[in-house]
């Protein structure tokens, strides 16, 4: 995805693909997408250089194909290439999975 339109994130940012919940059945019952919960776990496609402190430039620590947690409501977002991605900052993210 990124590799194709070339998604260059700014500062601290990231963009992350989420990650689509496998079950789709509970009970028998069929869950409309409308109806289940947004994704938490996501997979960083392109990074950002980082953020500026004091004039030097700090590192992210996540790297692109990271597994990652994030905060349910955090982010934008946005469609590249036809792709729902999410594009958060480094703060947002919670957790690398390992």
């Amino acid at each position: 995805m990124a590799a194709k339109s070339k998604v260059a994130p700014l500062a601290d940012r990231v963009v992350v693909r989420p990650l689509e919940e496998t079950e789709q059945m509970r009970g028998g019952l069929y869950i409309p997408d409308t109806a289940k919960e947004k994704p938490q776990q996501g997979e960083v496609v392109a990074t950002g250089p980082g953020r500026t402190e004091d004039g030097k430039r700090v590192p992210l620590e996540v790297k692109v194909g990271d597994k990652i947690l994030y905060g349910k409501y955090s982010g934008t977002e946005v469609t590249i290439d036809a792709e729902q991605v999410l594009i958060l900052r480094e703060s947002d993210i919670l957790a690398v999975i390992n």
